[in-house]
């Protein structure tokens, strides 16, 4: 059995991930996504607890929601380059690191509400 992610944006009504992963153990949030070559649509990457991210060592562009423990929308990074760090926002819980323009394609912004839903799914057989 596994679990996936669903991050809906309350606020707006949509929502930006299908089946994301959660990166909330020492080596999860360590590897992050240095080992995937791309997002797809509805993939993303839960970070908790995290207020600062990287993108040293990546090989695309990602869009990154920063959280506060309620889930409101903090800080928004569009399109993050490979090799970039980002500012240390304090008010962050986590970050929802997404496929590149999905916060533009969302209308997503500061101030609005997540929820997150897991979703256990049967592995098969």
């Amino acid at each position: 059995m596994t679990s996936r992610l669903i991050a809906i944006n309350t606020t707006r009504g949509v929502n930006l991930t299908e089946c994301a992963r959660i990166a909330d153990g020492f080596y999860t949030r360590l590897v992050g996504l240095l080992r995937d070559r791309q997002l797809e649509p509805g993939d993303g990457l839960w970070i908790v607890p995290c207020n600062s991210i990287h993108s040293i060592g990546m090989k695309f562009i990602f869009d990154a929601v920063f959280l506060d423990k309620k889930l409101r929308v903090v800080h928004l990074m569009r399109e993050m380059k490979p090799w970039q760090i980002s500012k240390m926002v304090f008010s962050a819980h986590s970050v929802l690191e997404l496929p590149a323009g999905i916060i533009s394609q969302t209308a997503t912004e500061i101030g609005d509400q997540f929820e997150m839903q897991r979703d256990i799914v049967s592995s098969p057989q």
